[in-house]
């Protein structure tokens, strides 16, 4: 039986479909035909019955039953002398000693069973039942008590019951008949029902077909390009199966086009420091092997400018870092933050990145859900911009109000048409690209605040300047913690 279900599991879809809706077909074919049959049985019994009831209804004459119980006696082969009562078939006594003789115009004997010899010991009132005569021919018996009519009235005979019976043989054939009519039947019903079954789940199956043959076209070609057409109006599962394919097919591709993108931007952002890198390395080395010194301060410069640009490299390096981590990396860090103690420490960075600018701070306790060093950083990358593009001398204003952060410093300002852009990967305006950065800093800001529930916004300060609006979902004090639970003694 495993071997045949781990043979089935082994088919194909469609195979499986047909035999299972055959087999339903099958089933139910049979069930209806078992049962017409044994009701049309059951239907002709009930006719013959009534048959050999009506042909025994009457009593039987006084004089003829005692002729007859004598010659049974003598002989149990002799049939009753003409002129006795006919009846239709088979008619005979049967005495409760189990010996019986023919009666009326009977000419065959009908084989006696111990329901008959009960009958004529009045321990049953009647018997129907099937029997055979002594050719061995079908019949259907009747056995019922001898009524006579005597000079004092009806009575009935002890020990000895009357058997009647008719043959079975044209019901037999009809019910054969419908038997083989029933089977045949029921042997196209379930070859029909097969094929249909195979029909509706090609049918059924063609969106699968389909999407199989779409799975294999991209696993071979790598085209993510690629859709499968869906009705507006479907609502199958087949048709929200193909919504999901063409969903993640098209989130794929745009994965793909944004990491050729990333992969793009960030060559072309390393290629700049990496050359000027190169070219210092390589005029230290060339003084180095011709023997002749570089001047002191040229020198120093030399050096100033590699740290700066190897400074610059490791910065562009982990911002890849931070945006190449995957969404289960982060979900594995979050936790409760104090946004009032991340805004503080970072802070204490900007104020020693810009010691020359005033930093004026105003804060109020906020939590929220974030990963703490993700969230730090990018609190450090709002003030970073704020303290580049600051004046010498000049103020920065952050202040923290039921969970919104707002960095303002007093700079030139974005100009309007670059707003749109300042959080693109690697995007950095005309005017600050002569600054140090990889223009991935406000990129990771965008995407921390985002992974926090909360949103980020910059806009032009009225007076001039930017202002940076950071605004995270959160309460003014901590969650209460889960209980622990007591441990099992």
């Amino acid at each position: 039986m495993k071997k045949l279900v781990r043979r089935f599991r082994t088919l194909p879809i469609r195979a499986r479909l047909s035999m299972l809706v055959a087999a339903a077909v099958a089933f139910a074919v049979a069930a209806v035909s078992v049962t017409c049959w044994f009701i049309v049985q059951g239907k002709l019994y009930e006719e013959l019955n009534n048959d050999l009831e009506q042909g025994s209804s009457r009593a039987q004459p006084a004089q003829l039953v005692a002729a007859a119980l004598d010659t049974c006696a003598q002989s149990p082969s002799d049939a009753f002398p003409i002129g006795g009562p006919r009846f239709k078939g088979y008619s005979q006594l049967v005495q409760s000693n189990g010996k019986s003789c023919l009666y009326g115009s009977s000419t065959a004997l009908v084989k006696v069973t111990g329901s008959d010899k009960n009958v004529a010991e009045k321990q049953q009132e009647k018997v129907f039942r099937n029997g055979v005569d002594k050719d061995g021919n079908p019949v259907r018996v009747l056995t019922m008590p001898l009524i006579v009519d005597g000079a004092d009235g009806q009575y009935i005979v002890n020990d000895t019951a009357l058997m009647i019976a008719v043959s079975l043989k044209s019901t037999q054939a009809t019910l054969n008949e419908l038997a083989l009519i029933l089977l045949l039947v029921s042997g196209v019903g379930v070859l029909g029902a097969g094929a249909a079954g195979l029909a509706v789940a090609r049918a059924g199956l063609r969106p699968v077909d389909e999407l199989t043959e779409a799975v294999e076209h991209v696993a071979r070609t790598e085209d993510l390009g690629i859709r499968i057409p869906v009705e507006d109006d479907a609502e199958d599962e087949i048709a929200r199966l193909s919504r999901s394919f063409n969903s993640m097919t098209a989130s794929l591709a745009n994965s793909r086009e944004l990491q050729q993108q990333l992969i793009a931007d960030a060559g072309h952002e390393l290629r700049t420091p990496l050359t000027s890198l190169r070219t210092n390395i390589e005029l230290l080395t060339r003084s180095e092997e011709t023997g002749r010194p570089i001047p002191a301060a040229d020198r120093k410069a030399l050096l100033a400018s590699v740290k700066a640009q190897m400074t610059e490299l490791a910065s562009l390096i982990g911002d890849l870092q931070e945006l190449s981590r995957s969404e289960g990396q982060r979900g594995e860090r979050v936790q409760v933050v104090s946004l009032e103690d991340t805004v503080e420490a970072a802070l204490r960075r900007a104020r020693l990145r810009g010691p020359e600018l005033t930093i004026n701070a105003h804060l109020e306790p906020w939590f929220t859900r974030a990963e703490p060093a993700a969230l730090e950083r990018a609190v450090v990358n709002i003030l970073d911009n704020a303290v580049k593009f600051s004046p010498d001398g000049g103020t920065i204003d952050v202040q923290l109000t039921g969970g919104t952060l707002t960095v303002r410093d007093h700079g030139p300002g974005i100009p309007e048409d670059e707003l749109p852009h300042v959080f693109d990967r690697f995007w950095r305006s005309p005017s600050a690209r002569a600054l140090p950065g990889s223009g991935l800093g406000l990129s990771i800001v965008a995407r921390t605040v985002e992974q926090a529930g909360g949103d980020v916004t910059l806009a032009r300060a009225q007076g001039g300047g930017t202002v940076a609006t950071v605004r995270l979902p959160g309460a003014p004090t901590p969650p209460p913690e889960a209980p622990e639970a007591p441990e099992t003694p």
